[in-house]
């Protein structure tokens, strides 16, 4: 079999599952089987596959038809033009979670020291630490999660603190100058509603913050101002229709609030001064 008949298989079986992008989800497990790039596919489309190759295509194409998620079985995702690896121990990074770095970058590209909080694979860690110089940490209670995150920081060349501890439990009082987290924001009562990629595939605590989905905003905005030095930022990832939620749990102590919409227009990063002079 050629690599274009296999694509055309490939294509075929994912369209007929109901499988988003079959084309492009085909092209990179392929390509994964290949341990190439996707244009190596087009410039010899009439290249045999090999028994090996062939064996490692259906086993990839199979895990996704059940449901796995093509990054977890790649191992790895775009962020802001990086390349960084997943695994099922970590939130897969978002497109729209790049809206909290470009956030982070107009408001507070002059911080000296941040915290991401609830790091995950790091993405958002590594990225402020790459585009900004500062130093930054990065927290989350899951070991396997910080395991990840060392890597990815590790690999692509950033000099990122990784903490174990509940959100900012373990950092000393006014020590960042920026608090930014992609908190879990997924109520419990709507895990049957979530898609099936998500729902069986990544890390629940990552996901789920409790029964009404604001518990981790509740807890972050009560200890985000005991860390934050004066004047220093809190960027915070909305979930869909938690803007005026957690406006409401912000206190008196916040200033220049703002609210940054995604592509599709829905409010997505939350951005808030704590008062004082930095």
């Amino acid at each position: 079999m050629t690599l274009q008949q296999a694509l055309l298989q490939g294509t075929r079986v994912l369209e007929e599952a109901g499988v988003a992008a079959p084309r492009l989800t085909a092209e990179v497990l392929l390509a994964h089987a290949l341990r190439c790039e996707r244009p190596f596919l087009y410039a010899h489309s009439d290249r045999e596959l090999g028994e090996v190759e062939w064996i490692h295509y259906g086993r990839y194409l199979h895990e996704r038809l059940q449901g796995k998620p093509t990054q977890y079985i790649t191992g790895r995702q775009e962020y802001y033009g990086r390349e960084f690896r997943v695994t099922p121990d970590v939130l897969i990074p978002r497109p729209e979670t790049e809206f909290v770095v470009e956030t982070a970058l107009e408001v507070a590209r002059n911080a000296r020291r941040m915290v991401d909080v609830g790091c995950g694979s790091g993405a958002i860690a590594v990225t402020l630490r790459l585009e900004t110089g500062a130093e930054v940490l990065g927290t989350d209670v899951s070991a396997a999660a910080l395991q990840v995150a060392a890597e990815n920081a590790r690999r692509l060349g950033a000099d990122v603190a990784l903490i174990a501890c509940d959100l900012v439990s373990a950092l000393a009082d006014q020590s960042v100058d920026l608090v930014v987290s992609n908190p879990p924001y997924v109520p419990l009562d709507e895990r049957a509603g979530v898609q099936r990629e998500v729902r069986d595939y990544e890390p629940p605590v990552a996901l789920f913050a409790g029964p009404t989905g604001f518990e981790i905003y509740e807890r972050l905005l009560a200890d985000a101002p005991r860390v934050l030095r004066p004047g220093g930022w809190l960027i915070l990832e909305l979930g869909y229709n938690s803007r005026d939620r957690v406006l409401g749990m912000l206190g008196f102590h916040w200033r220049d609030v703002r609210i940054a919409p995604d592509l599709a227009g829905i409010p997505r990063v939350l951005a808030a001064r704590i008062e004082g002079e930095s």
